[in-house]
């Protein structure tokens, strides 16, 4: 998989060209900002595969949340001071003690679920990947843009200059859907985990902002504001 190295230009660079260019240079072509995060997120193939996953690895997923119960429990013994964390006096005393064999093995079988069900989402992500840069040169030739950067290098830039839906547009047409379950023998691409990973970053700044929204929500609700005297 190819990473969108020749067709998203870094601000600094592309600042720099536009300085070396003459001024009638300039101002001709259109410069446009994709989210490439955001667009694979956004995709109908992404959103699928991913409520495919949760369905498909639920047996998985419920293993995965018993045994991580399992191991804070055996921890919460050794957990002498109460502050939640077993500090180096408490892991060699962990270390020698009966339930550290079992600790081992919850580890390895906790790894084990936490790579099926990670690899499948993954594996989603590398398929709708794989057909990013396809779909971005789709919307470039069709718009007639002369340069994409990624919109987290810029200072500031119109909103009419951001091209993410387009390119999402374009990727829902290329990738309708996509597979979970890898083939035997199966495994991420160095590049596919940096997207997945950024995917995930994504997705956990989204679900805290949710929360707090939530929660201001029901703090608004708990206190309505006081009726307005006469």
């Amino acid at each position: 998989m190819t990473r969108l190295v020749q067709l998203i230009a870094p601000a600094g660079l592309a600042l720099a060209a536009l300085t070396a260019l003459p001024a009638q240079a300039q101002v001709e072509g259109r410069m446009a900002t994709v989210d490439t995060t955001g667009a694979i997120i956004s995709t109908n193939a992404f959103q699928t595969s991913f409520e495919q996953v949760s369905t498909t690895y639920a047996q998985q997923t419920e293993l995965l949340r018993t045994k991580a119960q399992e191991r804070q429990t055996i921890l919460a013994k050794f957990d002498k001071n109460g502050d939640k964390q077993v500090d180096e006096a408490e892991n060699e005393a962990m270390q020698k003690s009966a339930d550290y064999p079992k600790l081992q093995t919850l580890d390895q079988e906790m790894q084990g679920l936490t790579a099926q069900i990670e690899g499948a989402r993954i594996f989603a992500v590398e398929q709708i990947a794989g057909q990013l840069n396809a779909a971005l040169q789709d919307v470039v030739n069709t718009q007639q843009i002369k340069m994409v950067i990624d919109p987290n290098t810029l200072i500031y830039a119109p909103p009419e200059a951001d091209i993410t839906q387009q390119v999402v547009t374009a990727l829902n047409a290329k990738v309708p859907a996509v597979g979970i379950v890898p083939p035997s023998g199966w495994k991420p691409s160095r590049d596919g985990l940096q997207i997945y990973q950024e995917i995930q970053q994504r997705l956990t700044i989204l679900a805290q902002i949710a929360r707090q929204q939530q929660a201001a929500q029901q703090q608004q609700q708990g206190n309505p504001a006081a009726p307005v005297g006469r």
